[in-house]
């Protein structure tokens, strides 16, 4: 038996032997050339800093709404290059971080929160088509899997709950005949298959296509330009680089994971570190074997899960369960790389498609999430409202950075909106304690998420009381 089990652990190995240690999404002959470095001064109406979806849809959609406004944008590395290039391009329509964690947190304005996640969704393929952006972008839905028969239970509880509030709208369940016919794995036990609300695409070719769309509207954009200083000049406001400075009527802030200018804000986010593998393509016998001939993106239902997906050439991308906060909180690129999640991620891989032995990875890659105590955005402004900021995705930023920007734009034009006025919008998370506090608090309720994923579910009085006070989280 340890023998058998030893041979398999090696061949999951084997199939990482030629895998390279870069993004996917990143390696791709077609990346555009960086716009150079900011030198010298430059002034202007709004500045934007950071060249992730966050920044990006900030600048086109200050240009859209006014086009007459003069925009600056500086990245510190390459636009697209962080989060926003590294993720696993699901791009959903909530801005709550799922359903559930809505639900929970603001059930007085869940429904407006799924109609405007909704329309923000639509908003994104709406300007991928205007502008013509080949992000691969397929409007398949997600499915969110049970793996074990607790899980299918509580699938099926979670969805005659939404049916009841109303909110299952383009909400199928599926048993588990129904979702190996979708996708075949013997470990599938039942799925809940999210019909239009989540869209796959191509992270990295969304963020370069948005930067495009941003230099043809007029905005000025600046590569390898971090940002290192603020501070209020005049009646604006003054950001320092390192070969120059830019001042502006307003700022906002897409910094994310990144130590933000407004000191203030850095307790609210802590970074994790997330990562997945990239198969080399199936052929057309290893497609047929797994069937999933509709494409949907896939999650499972543990607390540590995976997530996983097709591109458009047929890899599997295969990603998630562990997510690691480095003491300290500290944003380093040797924490990108973790070969022990790789191999533990390709034998969760080989267990859910024993089928598909013998394939092989072409790239594995980490990176850093920023994530809030509530696992959802929030927003707020500094210096008397000449900066506005948003932060907290919690990896589900591709679709929400969008709304997020929207709410910073509100913000600094001082503008009540229908954005503004929510309760979701107006309060704050709570913020981390500083360490050693923060790193013991996360290491207990990983291990904890793990002994629930190991006994049926059952969450222990460390999780219990997270969940009283709000605090409780899944990676």
């Amino acid at each position: 038996m340890a023998t058998s089990a030893m041979s398999r652990e090696n061949k999951w190995i084997t199939a990482l032997a030629d895998a390279q240690p870069v993004p996917y999404w990143l390696d791709d002959p077609g990346r555009p050339r960086p716009e150079p470095a900011l030198t010298g001064d430059e002034s202007c109406d709004l500045l934007v800093v950071g060249g992730g979806y966050s920044g990006l849809w900030t600048a086109l959609i200050a240009k859209e709404r006014d086009p007459g406004t003069d925009v600056v944008l500086v990245e510190g590395h390459e636009v697209g290059w962080a989060a926003s290039g590294r993720n696993g391009g699901f791009c959903a329509a909530s801005l709550t971080h799922g359903l559930p964690n809505g639900l929970t947190r603001w059930p007085r304005e869940i429904h407006k929160l799924e109609e405007l996640g909704a329309r923000n969704l639509d908003a994104i393929e709406e300007t991928v088509a205007r502008h013509s952006i080949d992000c691969e972008f397929e409007r398949t839905g997600e499915i969110d899997v049970a793996t074990e028969p607790y899980q299918a239970w509580e699938l099926k509880e979670w969805y005659a709950q939404a049916r009841r509030k109303g909110l299952a709208d383009g909400i199928e369940y599926l048993d588990r005949d129904a979702v190996r016919a979708q996708v075949a794995s013997p470990i599938f036990e039942a799925g809940l298959w999210n019909r239009r609300g989540v869209a796959m695409l191509h992270p990295a070719k969304l963020a370069w296509g948005l930067k495009q769309a941003c230099l043809r509207l007029g905005v000025r954009l600046y590569e390898h330009t971090p940002a290192l200083t603020l501070k209020q000049y005049g009646i604006g406001m003054e950001v320092r680089t390192p070969y120059g400075r830019v001042r502006a009527h307003r700022v906002a802030l897409g910094t994310n994971v990144f130590p933000s200018l407004v000191r203030r804000v850095r307790p609210y986010t802590i970074p994790v570190y997330d990562y997945a593998l990239m198969t080399e393509p199936l052929t057309d016998d290893q497609m047929a074997s797994i069937g999933w001939r509709n494409r949907q993106g896939l999650a499972d239902s543990a607390n540590q899960f995976h997530y996983f997906r097709l591109s458009a050439d047929n890899r599997i991308l295969w990603g998630g369960y562990d997510a690691v906060y480095p003491y300290g909180g500290r944003v380093r690129a040797e924490y990108d790389h973790r070969p022990e999640t790789y191999a533990r991620l390709a034998g969760h891989f080989f267990t859910c498609f024993p089928q598909l032995e013998g394939i092989r990875f072409t790239h594995a890659w980490g990176g850093a999430i920023d994530t809030c105590s509530r696992f959802s955005a929030f927003f707020g402004t500094a210096h008397q409202g000449r900066v506005a900021y948003a932060a907290g995705y919690t990896g589900l930023g591709v679709g929400a950075t969008r709304f997020g920007a929207e709410v910073m734009l509100d913000l600094l034009a001082g503008e009540r909106t229908e954005r503004t006025e929510l309760e979701m919008v107006r309060t704050k998370p709570l913020p981390f304690p500083p360490e050693p506090f923060a790193w013991t608090g996360i290491a207990l309720t990983k291990w904890s998420l793990a002994r629930a994923d190991a006994n049926g579910g059952r969450r222990n009085l460390w999780l219990r009381t997270m969940d009283r006070l709000g605090l409780g989280f899944d990676s």
